[in-house]
Formats: C-alpha cells, structure tokens, sequence
C-alpha cells in the first residue's frame, strides 16, 4: 500500500540529514511510529501492540499486530465481560479497591498469547518472544488519525534532532564554540552555533564589550542544556577557564598538559591572574604561555578585549605561591600561618601601591587564585634602585593613580617577557 509521494519524501529525508543532522534511520522510525499510532487510533483494539513498517524505497505500509507469549506463571486469567462488571459494581457500592496481592499482569487476548497456542505457529517458540500478525492495510486513515500522524512525526524529528545535538556537543563542553551573533535582547545575547541556539547572558560576558547582528565571536561552552523548547547552549565570556582554553589553543604545551594552568583569578575584561607549573623541567612553563616576542599571550588578550594578564609559577609551597602572586611588587619577607591560610606580606614603601593595585585588585586577585588571605604593610625607608655610577637614590613614592600604576604594571610585564625569553 503506497501512501506517499517517493520523490517528495526522500528530498526531505534527505534535507533533514543535510540541515539538521538528524540520521534517516531515526525519520523513518518516527514515520513508522506515526503510522502505527494513526492505525491504532482509526483501527485497533484496547491493548493492541501495533507496528508499522515502512518501505522508503516504494513507498509501501504494512501494518502488524505484536503478541507476547505467556503462560499462567506471568498472566492471570482473562476476566469475562460479567466477572469485569460484577467488580467495577463491587468497587463503586463498597467506595473502596480491594488489596491486589497477585504481581501477576492481567491476560489480553489483544496483547498476550498463551504459549500452548503460540507453539502452533512456531514449534520452537520461548516465553515472553514477539509473535507477528499481518493486519488488514487500510488507506483511509481519516482526518483526526492523519492529524495524530503529523503530530507524531513532528514530535519524533524534533527528539531525534534534539539527541542528536546532544550528541554533537556533548564532548564540546568545556571548549570553545564560534558562532554569529543573532540578536542582542535586554543584555543576553543569542547566537547561532552551526544552526543551534547559543545563549550568553549579561553575567557571562565581559563588561564593556558589545554585541552587534552578524558579529563572529569565540565563546565558552559552559552547558548543553535540555529544554521542553530543544537544546541552548550556555555560553561565557567571562568564565576563569576561557582563559585556559585560549591557551591551549595558543600553546602547544599547555594543549598535550605538558605546562598545567594550575589555578586562575579572573576580574573579566580589566585583569586576569594565572599560575602556571611544568612536568618537564626541560620546559619553562610562563615562557611556554608568553611565546617567543610575547606572541601567544598577546593573542589572548586581544580576544579579550586587552584584559592584561599576570602569569606567575606555580608552587607547592604556600609562602612562595603567595610571593609570586603579588607580582609584579616584589615581596621583602613574608610570614604565613597555614592553619588560617593567613599571608602577612612586607614590601618597600614604593612597591605598596603597585602591591596593592587599583581598587586594591592587585592583592584581590592574588587572593582568590591562592585561596589565602593576604595582609600587606611597607617597610619606611626601603626602596631605592642603582645608577649606573652605583650610587643609591631612593626611588619616587608610586602614587595610586590610573598613569603612574599602569607605567610600572607595563615596566613589570616587559621584564617578565624578557626573562621569558631568554
């Protein structure tokens, strides 16, 4: 029995493989589903197992009834049509149901055959096997069975289309996606990933950056989400580990886990703080991160905007970790109590400010990539660099404006650079 039109069938079969990835294996089987539910609607019995099977090369429909085989240790026995009345009657009089102690399932001659009859057709037949009963084709579905059949297709191609987005994204969380942006709307923005729906709301992107139609960005994909309406991908600007990611992109070591980005402080689009460490002693894990001419961590933070970046070793010792995270202010003695996780920090008067940062960011974010809390007080008197004539001067009070601290911040990273370097 045909019941489509073949070329158009297949042009769509083939358009839902194309555009939304979803294999024909899956479109026929909710063709097939379809079909069946729309037969069984029109056609069938209570307790009927109905299958369809569909033909995508002719086009042709057979319809099939599925019974279990049974016997008396899996079903109980059918109820007559007196004995099913007499209890409904009993039920609604006494106002309550009766306890049922037996697990077994109620016998339907539409759904179960017992196995002495099922061994008649099929010497060799086992208990609880699939028996098939070709059933009457009918073309005339009718218009609520044929509704019933959309509907049920739909259903099925949006499912289908949904796993296998899943599918496709699944190992992609926790990289980076590229996508255009689609529209902006009140902050969040929506953008097309490969024809899936994208989402970075306000909170997760970096402040001062905007958003125009048609715009190509890299984002973090932080979670595939499953939602009634289909799959969102969640997506951020501002997560500490799209920092890490770029890098691997940048940085061979850092992509084969040769140099480990051991913990990361974030303040999105202003500065970011990463401590870094290597498993091979041959390979200096900050210049494996800053590149030759600082190229690779250039690269980064101009996909950030110019968020500067800090890049600092790693260490296992709390007293060092925390030294090197007040880079670039250079820490005279330190003194730690690791019970309360408790820095008390000394620098030169004239690396105060630079120690403590703008807005006290410098130490905030030393704090929140070691997890310690830090204290710092300068030392009166100290300070002083060398002239080249080796007399002692001591050096300006660095003052806590935008200028003066970016001057020396820029002073450090070009000394970091160059060590890096060499």
């Amino acid at each position: 029995m045909s019941l489509f039109d073949l070329k158009a069938l297949n042009a769509t079969l083939v358009q839902l493989e194309e555009d939304k990835n979803i294999p024909r294996a899956k479109i026929i089987d909710a063709i097939e589903q379809a079909l069946a539910a729309a037969y069984k609607k029109d056609y069938g019995k209570k307790g009927q197992i109905i299958r369809a099977g569909f033909n995508a090369e002719n086009g042709d429909v057979e319809f099939n009834q599925v019974k279990i085989v049974v016997d008396d240790t899996i079903v109980r026995p059918e109820l007559t049509d007196t004995e099913k009345t007499a209890k409904e009657l009993t039920n609604e009089t006494e106002g309550i149901v009766a306890e049922d102690t037996d697990e077994r399932i109620q016998f339907n001659s539409e759904h179960h055959i017992y196995i002495d009859d099922a061994k008649k057709i099929k010497a060799d037949v086992v208990l609880e096997e699939e028996l098939i009963f070709p059933l009457e084709s009918h073309e005339d579905f009718g218009r609520i069975a044929a509704q019933t059949a959309k509907q049920v297709i739909i259903q099925r191609i949006r499912e289908a289309e949904k796993q296998s987005i899943i599918e496709e994204f699944a190992d992609r969380q926790g990289d980076i996606v590229s996508g255009i942006v689609q529209k902006v709307e009140r902050g969040t923005a929506f953008i097309d990933i490969n024809g899936v729906n994208g989402i970075m709301p306000r909170e997760e992107q970096i402040p001062g950056e905007f958003y125009q139609t048609g715009q190509r960005m890299k984002a973090y994909l932080y979670l595939v989400e499953e939602t009634p309406r289909g799959v969102n991908l969640r997506l951020s600007r501002s997560h500490p580990r799209f920092i890490e990611v770029l890098f691997a992109l940048e940085s061979p070591e850092v992509a084969s886990a040769t140099v480990e980005i051991k913990a990361i402080a974030r303040e999105a689009g202003s500065r970011s703080k990463i401590a870094v460490w290597s498993n091979d002693e041959n390979i200096d894990p900050i210049g494996a991160c800053v590149g030759q001419k600082g190229i690779r961590v250039a690269t980064v933070m101009s996909e950030l905007g110019g968020e500067k970046i800090d890049i600092i070793p790693w260490s296992d010792d709390p007293a060092e970790l925390v030294a090197a995270a007040l880079a670039p202010a250079k820490v005279i003695d330190i003194e730690v109590d690791e019970n309360e996780r408790y820095a008390k920090i000394q620098v030169a008067d004239d690396q105060l400010s630079l120690a403590i940062g703008k807005g006290g960011q410098n130490v905030r974010l030393a704090a929140k990539l070691t997890g310690w809390k830090i204290d710092i007080a300068g030392i009166e008197g100290e300070g002083s660099k060398e002239k080249e004539d080796g007399e002692s001067v001591p050096v300006e009070e660095a003052t806590d404006t935008e200028e003066t601290t970016e001057e020396v911040v820029e002073e450090k990273v070009a000394e970091v650079v160059e060590v890096a370097e060499e």
